[in-house]
């Protein structure tokens, strides 16, 4: 049935143009087959490579509406800065005993923020956080003294992007329920962002290509501009 909705969906889109991106981002909506809410995503494929330092794109932004999407946080930190955490709306909070949890097998959380004196510690924990993209990170504001703002920030939509080793770049900007105005303030945002950190050492056009999909849904082409 799924191939069938899927071929029923891209039957509406015109393979052969590229679509302005509140055009794109109002039809992948519409075309939202899923049963579930489905994530709306999309993906830059850049001219860019990653194995040059300078070229390997990644940070985090806060998405002018959000995700849809709500993120359990762990903090892991001590003293002052677990009541600041708890403070601020952090799911779990703690030190030692939480990186024990997690080396039990234990994650039940989709974001860890750390202050930077507990990196020693979490580092030991590299092996099991990094394959899943748990390393907190001070690119992305994971690894920061200000554990309320990154807990607050990450409860409002913050997203993060990163280069995968072709040069692409995947991002949600939201759930196919938001308004054709929210999806697109946010595609624009992320937009402004990627094309903001464009690396000085790239040479002729940088961005090849940008597509917005949704769950299981067919790929509609962005122009570029």
């Amino acid at each position: 049935m799924a191939g069938k909705k899927y071929a029923a969906a891209l039957a509406q889109v015109d393979r052969t143009k590229t679509y302005d991106y509140k055009e794109a981002v109002a039809l992948a909506k519409k075309l939202a087959n899923t049963k579930f809410d489905s994530s709306v995503e999309v993906s830059f494929s850049l001219n860019i490579d990653p194995r040059q330092a300078d070229q390997n794109i990644r940070g985090a932004m806060v998405l002018p509406n959000g995700t849809g999407r709500s993120q359990r946080v762990l903090v892991i930190t001590q003293g002052a800065k677990e009541e600041e955490a708890k403070n601020a709306g952090a799911d779990y909070v703690g030190g030692q005993e939480m990186l024990q949890k997690i080396q039990g097998g234990w994650f039940d959380f989709d974001v860890i923020v750390a202050t930077p004196d507990m990196m020693g510690q979490l580092g030991r924990l590299g092996r099991i956080l990094g394959p899943k993209g748990l390393m907190p990170n001070p690119k992305t504001g994971t690894v920061t003294m200000n554990v309320a703002g990154a807990v607050e920030e990450i409860k409002k939509g913050k997203v993060e992007y990163r280069t995968d080793k072709d040069g692409n770049v995947n991002v949600m900007i939201g759930k196919a329920s938001f308004s054709e105005e929210a999806l697109a303030g946010n595609f624009k945002a992320l937009f402004d962002q990627i094309a903001k950190i464009k690396p000085a050492s790239v040479k002729g056009s940088y961005m090849k290509s940008v597509t917005v999909s949704t769950t299981m849904g067919p790929g509609i082409k962005v122009t570029v501009a």
